[in-house]
């Protein structure tokens, strides 16, 4: 998992889903929101615990996960 100042794993929380430090808000949910439409200020509305740096750092850490190279082994 890509290092993250907000967001954190724990088999403990939510299966060990990718949430947001100190909630038990999923970053998924963050990112299927933005990805429905909704605007970063309707979904901090929904989640006041949430500032835009989380959902900042939501899509950069959604764009460190499918960045990746394959890489041909010798």
């Amino acid at each position: 998992m890509p290092k993250s100042r907000y967001i954190v794993t724990d088999p403990k929380v939510c299966g060990g889903k990718p949430v947001f430090k100190g909630t038990r808000i999923p970053v998924s949910s963050v990112l299927y929101s933005l990805g429905a439409g909704e605007t970063p200020d309707r979904i901090l509305k929904g989640y006041p615990a949430l500032t835009k740096k989380h959902i900042k750092e939501a899509l950069n850490f959604a764009a460190d996960m499918v960045d990746y190279e394959e890489r041909e082994i010798a």
